[in-house]
């Protein structure tokens, strides 16, 4: 294990692991401070990086100031994890690094998600991949992924999943900070006016700019979230059927997906048809659920109990809900999942499979 002394250390956490948080001042490296300071203290020091318009501002972590420091190869020597909240050029320049010199990679970006030898985890589902990295990099899926597949390999565990029908309704915070800035402009241009939404076009010519959505997000949904990919799929659509396979390593389950884009801040939601190996009772699968950790069960429809984006925001789990046998198929199950984009669909995944690594070193 290198050395653990730094600016950050404290009486009692000697001898712990060093970590380095890569994009500390983004949206989803300020959720990785609050995490850091309130979950299990397994480590020493504790850098903050970012790049060099953000370096030396002082942050708190753990109820500490740190001064953040700029990206550079010195920012790993003697760190023993680094987690990286950057987007995807940063991580495929430093990634390799940080690796290179000894530091053992947590990625959230999606460069690594698909890549041979590179293990791509979710903690409640695979945590023994965690010690199969021949590269030294570890990858975190996709929020869309994250916000479903503790709950999927939970009933994968016991049915043996078969195929998938996906339709995710994914929040703003998908886009970054821009994304959940345009909504709110946006919507505070078409708030105050009842006559909008009457006539086709009228709710474009009122937003304006539609920053980094392809069509207003304010009083509509978009069906497209990501970048374009093959035979008119987006990468978001491919990336929840390439990860959710690689997760739960079914190389040929069938995953359709179909990814919109709603007027909510923070956290994603997806219906979701899943088709079993074995006939599936309804009771079971909501026991399953309700037992799983990672997972919690809202779903009573005599008292419209069921898990909505505007009540798990800022929550850990995966919500689930709306839970169905299908009327047509035995095997196949009908459910609604929610879950926080920027908590388990993006930092705290990175944090549980750093605490994996931490407890091993």
């Amino acid at each position: 294990m290198a050395s653990t002394a730094g600016p950050n250390s404290t009486d009692g956490r000697e001898g712990r692991p060093t970590l380095t948080v890569v994009g500390a001042t983004g949206a989803v490296g300020a959720v990785l401070r609050d995490l850091l300071s309130t979950r299990l203290d397994v480590y020493g020091e504790i850098r903050l990086v970012a790049s060099p318009r953000s370096a030396g501002r002082t942050l708190t972590v753990r109820g500490e100031p740190s001064e953040v420091v700029p990206l550079g190869p010195e920012v790993f020597d003697g760190a023993d994890i680094a987690i990286f909240a950057v987007p995807p050029p940063v991580a495929a320049e430093w990634a390799p690094v940080a690796a290179a010199r000894g530091t053992v990679v947590v990625d959230a970006s999606p460069v690594f998600r698909t890549s041979p030898g590179v293990p791509l985890v979710v903690p409640e589902v695979n945590p023994e991949r965690v010690r199969d990295r021949p590269r030294g990099i570890i990858a975190s899926p996709g929020c869309p992924t994250l916000s479903m597949i503790v709950a999927i390999g939970a009933l994968h565990h016991r049915y043996g999943l078969r195929e998938l029908v996906v339709s995710s309704y994914q929040a703003a915070s998908g886009a970054g900070r821009s994304g959940i800035e345009t909504l709110y402009a946006q919507m505070e241009k078409v708030g105050g006016d009842r006559a909008l939404g009457n006539r086709a076009g009228d709710v474009r010519g009122a937003v304006g700019e539609f920053g980094p959505f392809p069509a207003p997000l304010a009083m509509n949904v978009v069906p497209w979230t990501g970048s374009l990919g093959a035979d008119g799929w987006t990468s978001d659509e491919l990336g929840i059927r390439d990860e959710t396979r690689k997760v739960l390593r079914l190389p040929a389950l069938k995953v359709a997906a179909t990814c919109v884009r709603v007027p909510v801040t923070k956290a994603h939601s997806l219906s979701v048809h899943a088709v079993f190996g074995d006939r599936v009772e309804q009771r079971e699968a909501q026991a399953i659920l309700a037992g799983s950790p990672g997972v919690v069960l809202c779903d009573n429809p005599e008292s419209h109990e069921f898990p909505t984006p505007a009540d798990v925001v800022g929550t850990d789990p995966t919500w689930a809900g709306r839970v169905r046998c299908s009327l047509d198929d035995p095997k196949a199950l009908e459910l609604f999942l929610c879950g926080d984009s920027l908590r388990k669909g993006a930092a705290l995944n990175a944090a549980q499979i750093a605490e994996l690594i931490a407890t091993e070193l």
